[in-house]
């Protein structure tokens, strides 16, 4: 279960933040951030089975829109809160990611129990790290079936990224691909926002309890390619 609230930012503070081989990507002229809360189940590398409690937690990235000299797309994070002290440390360790150690909670409450669709969701979280940051977002989905974005919408845009961008501690410039099916995606008809995230992180937005667009979706499955250096032609 993902939610994915974004608010339209300055692209020149954003491109501010990044590093000189990245560029900020817009759409129509605007940058995004994005704000992101989603559960995630049976965590586990290829040759290992599920572990119980260390392969079922929940995540919360705050990030952004960004494409190379060469023009790939992708994503740049400024956080990923968990609530899974391991996945925090390996993924600092061998992703060089910034994750936080936070405290979180997922709720799901159906508006009845034929309705699975019309239920409310409710994301809660406290990071224990500096920057200190929390949130609590209840997100109502709309009726409507969830459907992949089409190409050329800002839904797509925002959602269908399959690179992420970082840094690792040598300093080197590296990236990672992700693979999935299309976000099945549907618009969200109740929202209500309360986050310090952004502001942490030193982007500020026109209102942080109201996003400028909001998408609710079921999830996908995910599977996500080692680091790699990023080619010459992107630099």
């Amino acid at each position: 279960m993902l939610s994915f609230l974004h608010w339209r930012v300055d692209a020149a503070l954003i491109q501010s933040l990044l590093p000189d081989w990245l560029q900020v990507d817009c759409f129509d002229g605007n940058a995004y951030v994005g704000l992101v809360p989603f559960s995630m189940e049976r965590v586990r590398p290829w040759w290992s089975p599920s572990i119980p409690l260390v392969s079922w937690f929940l995540e919360t990235n705050l990030r952004t829109y960004v494409r190379t000299r060469s023009g790939r797309q992708g994503v740049w994070f400024f956080s990923l809160d968990a609530n899974q002290r391991l996945a925090v440390r390996i993924a600092r360790g061998f992703w060089n990611l910034p994750y936080f150690d936070a405290c979180m909670s997922l709720r799901r409450c159906a508006v009845n129990q034929h309705d699975l669709q019309r239920s409310g969701i409710t994301y809660e979280g406290i990071r224990l790290e500096q920057p200190l940051a929390n949130y609590r977002i209840q997100v109502n989905p709309s009726g409507s079936v969830p459907e992949p974005s089409q190409p050329g919408t800002l839904e797509h845009f925002l959602v269908e990224r399959y690179t992420l961008f970082c840094v690792d501690g040598r300093g080197r410039m590296r990236s990672g691909d992700v693979h999935h099916q299309p976000y099945r995606v549907q618009p969200v008809r109740d929202l209500a926002v309360h986050q310090t995230v952004t502001t942490a992180h030193g982007i500020p937005v026109q209102d942080r309890s109201c996003p400028d667009h909001a998408l609710y979706s079921p999830g996908v499955e995910v599977r996500i390619s080692p680091l790699q250096g990023v080619p010459a032609a992107d630099l």
